[in-house]
């Protein structure tokens, strides 16, 4: 990909930077270490928080490949001191903080009947507080022209997922957005949430070998995606491109939200 250096000079915080070990010899890169690496691309510093240690440094390791700096950051979201942490970490370790990505997200039960309160509060916990509390602690640091990205799903905007959790703390990301968005506006900031559809992750074949009817989703455009596509469409938000796109959703699906 040919970097335009949108993001030189920026200092990055990634939530969820770390891919997801796979025993597939071909296993594709995750949307976090695809907006992470892309991000160096871009000119940024980028600070790469994960639960998993080692996936974390792995992909700081290839920010560093491209000539990047980066931090690793190491913290569970669904620790809710640990997340809230994040933002100043970030600052700290990279000398100031410029844009945020949260990356993370996780699933749970099957059918109404097949979720249990736990799961319920399981899958809220990161896959909503989480980003409420990134963008909670990130605002107050974030200067004029910053942005941030919130990694939501096109199971926020459609059924599909068969996991009432997951929907529901997706589409619950669209009110957060809209509420943090209008809070940034007084400062220049900017958020936006990007919804991807069917993306060839690692976590995305794990999702499709417990259900293999997603593999065969009607997708226009005829294909998966890749992680490279959704991090291109990050890479716009964080950028100054989008200097008067906030409050917005972008599907990264391949038109298959029009169905």
């Amino acid at each position: 990909m040919n970097a335009a250096g949108r993001l030189a000079g920026r200092r990055i915080l990634v939530v969820g930077a770390g891919t997801r070990a796979s025993p597939d010899p071909d296993a594709p890169i995750g949307n976090g270490r695809a907006i992470a690496v892309l991000a160096a691309r871009e000119g940024a510093s980028v600070a790469c928080a994960d639960r998993d240690e080692a996936a974390a440094t792995a992909t700081a390791g290839l920010v560093r490949a491209e000539g990047g700096t980066a931090e690793v950051l190491v913290a569970d979201v669904a620790d809710a001191d640990a997340c809230a942490a994040l933002a100043g970490r970030a600052r700290d370790a990279l000398g100031g903080l410029d844009g945020v990505v949260v990356n993370v997200g996780i699933g749970a039960g099957q059918g109404l009947a097949g979720t249990t309160v736990e799961q319920w509060d399981e899958v809220f916990a990161v896959n909503t507080r989480a980003h409420f509390l990134v963008c909670q602690a990130a605002l107050p640091l974030l200067s004029e022209g910053s942005s941030i990205v919130l990694i939501s799903s096109v199971a926020g905007l459609k059924p599909g997922s068969r996991a009432p959790a997951y929907d529901a703390s997706k589409a619950a990301l669209a009110g957060l957005c809209r509420q943090a968005a209008m809070e940034g506006a007084r400062g220049g900031v900017r958020v936006n949430i990007v919804a991807p559809g069917l993306i060839d992750t690692p976590l995305g074949r794990v999702a499709t070998q417990g259900r293999p009817s997603r593999a065969k989703a009607p997708v226009p455009l005829g294909r998966q995606g890749t992680a490279w596509e959704v991090a291109a469409t990050v890479m716009f938000l964080l950028s100054g491109d989008a200097s008067y796109t906030t409050g917005q959703t972008l599907a990264v699906d391949g038109g298959l939200t029009m169905l």
